[in-house]
């Protein structure tokens, strides 16, 4: 699409804040003409919010559009390196697609195609246990080794934890948000140094929400469609009776994705919503082969695990690098790890630990060997 177009199709959905349908419905009234669109009533084409009484409730959009200035919020994307993508567009995800609600257009932070390889969804409560902390690394690690690109909505707890580990495992990962994508209005703000590096380690932050755009009690559960909508299944951590995560699993079957779930204690709130949703059909997980083997034959024809292929896994800092730089298949002593690479005993020792725990080392009876 020329940015001309691109230019007043922005400034609509700043005034529009991706009112489900609203852009499909002015591409088609304007058979794609956006300025022409933007020139017009656009309160006509805006679907309306309901109260708390259910009354039905709009904002003044003709203020609002008064008050924007399309070559303004054009420029604003160029400043802060965000890309536009629409729906009509080739590298518009392709599994995103076809959902019953697609976004029709998508704003991107970092590696347009990081949808291109398979993805996976991975979401929970933000008050996570200690249960649940343990899991995500368990889990996400081979998930994300074995071919997957992680999706999540850079919420606290699981989704940030799921995040974290993607990169861990040297992997791509997707966060979608239900705000705007510039460093201003990212939420939590907490996690702007995470986007940042989700962003370095060619991974992507995307929106349908214009920069400037703040969550709303909407925004959010609208945005868990499209962590669905791009992943080929989507499991559930943790998630208590009423929980985002829970929409996100709803959104997968409504959509036909796979639904797994972790099962937890009886007595753990944040296990109530995931032990529901057991009992409704979802797929129990306790190891990682749980889930990959739903995607086997996809993974072979992917040279994942199945067909011998390895995820390259990437150190964290120079200790780590040395370490993998060393490592195959073969066991390999301390003693010999410390003379290769120069390390002091005490830096070898404590990087070792730190990278079992992060699943990029084996330790076999005081032996070192490569995850896999």
């Amino acid at each position: 699409m020329p940015n001309e177009q691109l230019k007043y199709l922005n400034a609509i959905n700043v005034v529009a804040s991706a009112k489900s349908g609203a852009l499909q419905l002015i591409h088609d009234k304007f058979e794609g003409d956006w300025g022409r669109a933007w020139h017009s009533d656009l309160a006509k084409y805006i679907p309306r919010d309901r109260d708390i009484e259910g009354k039905l409730v709009a904002p003044d959009y003709l203020k609002i559009q008064k008050r924007v200035d399309p070559d303004k919020e054009w420029a604003k994307l160029a400043t802060n390196e965000i890309n536009a993508i629409t729906i009509l567009d080739q590298e518009y995800p392709e599994l995103l697609r076809h959902i019953p609600d697609p976004p029709f257009l998508l704003y991107v932070r970092g590696n347009h195609k990081a949808w291109a390889n398979q993805c996976f969804g991975v979401v929970g409560t933000r008050a996570l246990s200690e249960y649940g902390k343990r899991v995500v690394p368990h889990l996400v690690l081979d998930v994300a080794r074995a071919g997957f690109n992680i999706v999540s909505g850079l919420a606290a707890g699981i989704d940030t934890l799921a995040h974290k580990t993607a990169l861990d495992a040297g992997v791509p990962t997707i966060a979608v948000l239900g705000t705007g994508i510039d460093d201003a209005t990212i939420f939590p703000p907490q996690n702007l140094a995470l986007a940042h590096k989700i962003i370095e380690k060619d991974g992507a932050v995307i929106s349908e929400y214009a920069i400037g755009t703040h969550g709303t009690k909407f925004s959010f559960p609208q945005r868990n469609r499209i962590i669905s909508g791009l992943s080929r299944g989507v499991l559930v951590v943790e998630a208590d009776q009423i929980s985002g995560a829970l929409i996100t699993a709803r959104c997968a079957a409504e959509q036909g994705r796979d639904v797994f779930a972790i099962p937890g204690s009886i007595f753990a709130k944040t296990s109530q919503g995931t032990n529901n949703i057991l009992k409704k059909g979802a797929k129990l997980v306790t190891c990682a082969e749980d889930i990959l083997e739903e995607y086997a034959l996809e993974l072979y024809a992917k040279g994942g695990p199945a067909s011998g292929g390895k995820i390259k896994i990437k150190g964290d800092n120079l200790a780590e690098e040395k370490i993998l730089a060393m490592l195959s298949s073969e066991p390999i002593g301390i003693d010999d790890i410390i003379r290769q690479t120069g390390l002091a005993v005490h830096e070898t020792n404590a990087t070792l630990t730190v990278m079992e725990l992060k699943k990029k080392v084996k330790n076999l009876s005081g032996r070192f060997v490569l995850y896999g």
